[in-house]
């Protein structure tokens, strides 16, 4: 089946080109580049972001024949004793934990850190300090880091890895993404915005014995740059029991795998960034620009309300011949906090993108529900001892193309299937509580997690349908803005929720400021547009998603290629 009257220009690797700079490629090239500045007094510091193949970087370490070497998993406390210490923020729960708010740090044995420093000062001939933390014994002469985005960590995680210091090798993959997402990549993060002034050198880990390595100079310039111009993440892409056909022909995907289910496109927290170098592709994550830029990025209020976090998301939901999503409830800000340790929740949205003639979405409930009816229906269907009737308390609205669904935190929720969803929603993309999940089994062979001891706390009772119908279905109006004569309509998202969205109907120019805060957007209608201004002009695909920086000040869009666009852009509220 064809959803396209065109081909498809989804672009699934965009690039920003860097001119007047080089990248590394290869081992061989990285060592004789730091071979060159290596002399037998040098402290070399070798740092890593934790899932780097420490033995493939060894093999490059062996070369330079270093008469001290100092391995950073002789000072980190073992792997039992670590585990124990995270006890707490990892829980018994197989997907939740608690945000970990300390440092690499840590988990280091004092003692054996400190005699680690000692042997520097004491050794007169050349050292290499390597592995997770390093630069926590030293600076060193030469201050090499080396990156990974989580996206990769996680299909890592699938094929085999542990975690940090860690023997859970075969363990659920949940669980090694929770210790990944609560605590690991939390003071990973921390420990290298710490140190972005610090690096002589930054290698890209990501493909397996394929590494390149840039310079400091390289590294930072790229980042400013990044953040006065539009660009893309890398969108990943991957399967799920409920997974549609769409994205496969829209975003040029696989034909032959059975379905994809979700796209990140447009979390920084997850994707990646490309950079082009005379020809050499370099991939960092996308947090590096949060973190290296935050200001420039997001602009001084979001700076000043979330911190050098990126508060927004856009991501797909593909139930095209597809099935339903698992009914579900995000925590209350209150509930979130308390329980998890985060400071804002998962508010969200569905704008349909696409929809077959029976396309529908879930969302609120009807009138006059006992709320421990349907608990007791819930739990009795977990259970295995009835099949849960959610139409008995779930409204049930028609979805079709272009439609906006406001999902603000409390409320049940999931869209049915033949829906192509454009899910717009505050970042923490993790406190999803399943309530029920229609007798299914994950593609992993086992039951997907059920979360009814959360989601009752949560749920809204209030949120029925007249109320949901008036508030939260299609709240669309116009809107005017100066210097703009096309139709423009607010579209969501609800008065309880902190983003706002837009949709612009445009055949002509179009005349954008982004009053000091980050915006991201979506091209959902149309073939191509153009965006120009104070950068080189930048051209998007139908469904790509796109951030243009709080330091662009104005900008403009307009169609190419056709008559006609549609564009969703998404912001935080003043």
């Amino acid at each position: 089946m064809s959803y396209l009257n065109f081909k498809s220009e989804y672009d699934r690797f965009p690039k920003t080109t860097i001119k007047n700079h080089r990248a590394f490629h290869g081992y061989d090239a990285i060592y004789q580049e730091l071979n060159k500045k290596i002399n037998n007094r040098s402290v070399v510091v070798f740092d890593y972001y934790p899932g780097v193949d420490e033995n493939e970087v060894y093999e490059l370490i062996k070369r330079f024949n270093f008469s001290l070497e100092i391995n950073m998993h002789d000072i980190f406390k073992d792997g039992k004793t670590m585990a124990e210490q995270m006890k707490y923020n990892l829980t018994d729960d197989r997907v939740f934990g608690k945000m970990y708010y300390g440092n690499l740090v840590d988990f280091m044995d004092e003692d054996k850190l400190e005699e680690a420093k000692d042997k520097i000062n004491e050794h007169k001939g050349s050292v290499i300090v390597y592995g997770v933390g390093a630069s926590l014994v030293s600076h060193g002469d030469m201050y090499v880091y080396f990156d990974m985005a989580r996206w990769e960590i996680q299909l890592r995680y699938r094929k085999g890895m542990a975690n940090y210091n860690a023997t859970n090798f075969d363990e659920d993959i949940l669980k090694k993404y929770k210790r990944g997402y609560f605590i690991e990549w939390r003071i990973a993060d921390k420990h290298k915005a710490e140190r972005f002034e610090s690096f002589d050198y930054v290698v890209d880990t990501n493909k397996s014995n394929d590494p390149k390595m840039i310079s400091s100079d390289t590294f930072k310039e790229s980042l400013s740059l990044l953040a006065q111009k539009p660009f893309r993440t890398v969108p990943y892409f991957d399967p799920g029991v409920w997974g549609g056909q769409w994205m496969k022909e829209v975003c040029n995907l696989d034909k032959n795998q059975s379905n994809y289910a979700w796209s990140f496109d447009g979390v920084p927290e997850e994707n990646s960034i490309l950079f082009d170098y005379d020809g050499v592709t370099f991939e960092l994550p996308a947090m590096d620009l949060v973190l290296y830029q935050p200001k420039e990025l997001l602009g001084e209020q979001v700076y000043a309300r979330f911190g050098a976090e990126f508060p927004i998301r856009f991501d797909f939901l593909d139930t095209m011949e597809g099935q339903n999503l698992s009914l579900q409830v995000h925590p209350l800000t209150e509930y979130i906090k308390k329980n998890f340790g985060m400071s804002y929740t998962q508010d969200e949205s569905y704008y349909i993108l696409d929809a077959k003639e029976d396309a529908h979405v879930y969302l609120g409930l009807k009138e006059d529900i006992q709320p421990n009816e349907m608990i007791s229906d819930l739990e009795s269907a977990q259970r295995g001892e009835i099949v849960f009737d959610a139409d008995k308390y779930i409204n049930k609205f028609p979805a079709k193309k272009h439609d906006h669904f406001l999902i603000p935190a409390g409320t049940c929720h999931c869209s049915g299937k033949n829906a192509m969803v454009l899910e717009i929603s505050a970042t923490p993309y993790i406190f999803t509580f399943k309530l029920w999940d229609w007798q299914r089994l994950g593609l992993d062979g086992l039951p997907r997690p059920i979360n009814i001891e959360h989601g009752k706390h949560v749920i809204q009772w209030d949120r029925t349908t007249k109320w949901v119908k008036e508030n939260l279905v299609n709240a669309t109006y116009e809107v005017k803005e100066d210097g703009n004569d096309c139709k423009i309509e607010h579209t969501g998202l609800h008065e309880l929720e902190f983003i706002e969205t837009r949709r612009y109907t445009i055949n002509n120019d179009s005349f954008h400021k982004t009053h000091g805060t980050v915006n991201m957007l979506n091209l959902i209608d149309g073939k191509s547009a153009i965006i120009e201004g104070d950068f080189e002009p930048f051209i998007v695909h139908y469904a790509e998603t796109f951030i243009i920086p709080a330091s662009i000040k104005e900008y403009t869009i307009k169609p190419y290629g056709c008559d006609e666009i549609k564009v969703l852009k998404a912001y935080v509220r003043n």
